[in-house]
Formats: C-alpha cells, structure tokens, sequence
C-alpha cells in the first residue's frame, strides 16, 4: 500500500516518550542478567506478555522494575544510545523523550548531575552517528512528595545554566487521581523563575480539572489531554490558546482512557483546530512505534498523507529547539516529504 510505504519512509518527529517505558525486551533482558535483577520472564516473547498491559498498577510495577534494571549511568547511556538509534531507524529526526532522575536516585543513589551526564553523553553521540537530535524532559513523578518533586526541580535549575545542557523542560508524569499538578507548586515556581519551561502530563487518568490545573501552573504543552471534551468550553480554551497536546492513541486504548482506537478523539481533535502531535508514549508496553501510530490512525481513521505531514510539521513547531532550528528542520523536513510524496504517489 503506497500511502504505508510512505509513512514508514516519512522524516517524524516525536514529543511524547519516555525513555524508562522504551526498554526493547532484549535489552531488558541483557541488563537484568548483567545485574543480578530477577525478572518475571527469561526470554523475549516472556517479557512480551509481561509487557501486556492489564491495569494502571500492573504499569507501574513494569516501570519500577526496569528502573532497578538501570544499575549505573553506563545503563543509563546504554538505554538512551539504543533508543536514539531506534528512533533514527524510524526516520525520526527530532525527540524529546522524558525521564525520571528522581527513581534512580532513590533506588540506587545515582545523582541528577552523573545521570544527566550520561544521558548527554548518549544524545551528542547519537546525533554524530544517527544525525538524531533530541532534547530531555526530567519528569516529577506525581506520586512523590512535594520534598521529592522540588529537588528534581532544584537539580534542573542547576543544569540548565550548563552549556549545551540538551534540556527540554521540567515534566510531570504519573497517576492524576488524587495528586493534582499543584501538589508541586514549589518545583514548578522554581522552574518558572529560572526560565525552564513546563510540559505537564494531564487530561489522562483523570479530567478536565487535572488539565485546568496544569494550565494554572504555567504548562506549554500538555501530555495526552484528551480528556478536554468533558468539559467544552475547556476545548475552545485549548485551541484559543493554541496549547499543543501530546497525543498517544494505543497507550490512551491501552490505559481504558478510551474504548477503542476507532473510538479515539484525534480526528475530533484536529477537526476542532487543536495542536495536536502524534506520539508513542510507552512503546513496548503498548506494543507499538511512533510508525505503528502513523499506520494505525492511518487505517483507522483513512488520514491521508496531508494530515501525517501537518502533524509532523506541528511537532517541529512545538517543540523545544532553537527558533533557527526549527526552521531547517521544516525546511528538510518538507523538501524530503514532498519528494517521498512524489515516489510513492500519495
């Protein structure tokens, strides 16, 4: 089918990953033996079915595990370098991916600077040799303590006085019920005050009132925020206001945020004139690539080619690069598309 050959082909970007919840199977597999962590399957297709998601603890036991995995910033480099590459095996040129320093601090005394370290390490090395870039969002963990979210914010502001410090944002992740964005007012005005942007997960797990509580901490972006059509008039604010979401439509299926695929708001999203990018979130435990999302959407929803190329477009624009950046990469991204479109008659 030419319109999929097309958008295996096509340059992507992606804004919603996180790092953690990209571990391949094998890769999870080599690092537990090498140290000594006791995994609940011995071989690829076992951590597969593992992966299989059945609830949101069921999530955050996986998520844990994988951390305690990530023994050392080697790990960490190691995880980051093979991710990178598999985004450039998609034709992903840009991605922002989010991480949890925080986890690794408690669970093995790794501080935010070494972690950051080795992750930078990682991101030059995979722009060298992937020509990939990409751009980091350390998360707060919405299950922490307020105490826990401000030193993560308290690293970040040192970070980001650093040169090429590859930093995108401070993030918030997590379970929504019960821990609303303002639980880390503290963090988030430090951040703020230091010039460090918010990318909030919100409208997920829970509604309208978790997306209005990110907007009221200062966020720019949201993650997921398909919850918005609970409450209409907080669509039009949305879109009035031009804040992007993070659209992930296999993990919101996954999670029960919405029934089926066929089900999912996107097209109602980008019918409605929301800023909208299209995004894989947790890969593995989804069973997906930000490509199987272009194909999904594609089949499900019978997108045309037009509509893959704006989000991409959009993504480049919302995200955290240089202004100067962002323009040569539209500039190759649309004379490369333009050329694919051509090949493959789509």
């Amino acid at each position: 089918m030419s319109l999929h050959e097309f958008l295996i082909a096509m340059p992507k970007v992606e804004l919603h990953v996180h790092l953690e919840g990209a571990v391949p199977p094998a890769t999870l597999l080599k690092l537990a033996a090498r140290n000594g962590i006791d995994l609940p399957a011995r071989t690829v297709e076992e951590v597969r079915r593992w992966f299989a998601f059945r609830d949101f603890p069921h999530f955050v036991e996986i998520y844990l595990l994988i951390s305690r995995c990530l023994q050392s910033t080697d790990d960490i480099e190691l995880v980051a370098l093979e991710f990178l590459r598999d985004q450039a095996a998609q034709q992903i040129r840009h991605t922002e991916f989010t991480y949890t320093p925080y986890t690794h601090l408690i669970q093995k005394g790794l501080s935010i600077a070494d972690q950051h370290a080795a992750l930078n390490r990682a991101r030059r090395q995979a722009e060298r040799e992937y020509g990939v870039t990409c751009r980091m969002i350390f998360d707060i963990a919405r299950e922490v303590s307020p105490e826990a979210g401000l030193k993560t914010a308290e690293a970040m502001v040192a970070l980001w006085s650093t040169p090429d410090h590859g930093l995108a944002a401070l993030g918030l992740g997590g379970y929504e019920v019960g821990h609303p964005a303002d639980k880390f007012a503290a963090a988030f005005a430090l951040a703020r005050a230091a010039g460090i942007p918010l990318i909030l997960h919100a409208g997920e797990t829970d509604g309208p009132a978790s997306i209005r509580a990110a907007l009221a901490q200062g966020a720019v972006r949201l993650g997921h925020g398909v919850r918005c059509y609970d409450e209409p008039a907080l669509v039009a604010e949305l879109r009035d206001r031009a804040i992007p979401l993070e659209v992930c439509p296999s993990s919101n299926v996954c999670l029960g945020v919405v029934p089926s695929l066929a089900q999912h708001p996107l097209p109602r999203l980008l019918a409605d004139g929301l800023t909208v990018t299209l995004n894989s979130d947790d890969p593995p435990f989804f069973d997906t690539t930000l490509t199987q999302e272009y194909l999904r959407c594609a089949d499900a929803f019978g997108f045309g080619a037009e509509v893959f190329v704006e989000l991409v477009a959009t993504a480049v624009r919302v995200s955290r690069l240089p202004e100067a950046d962002k323009a040569r990469l539209l500039a190759d991204i649309h004379t490369e598309t333009a050329a694919l479109r051509r090949q493959y008659g789509v």
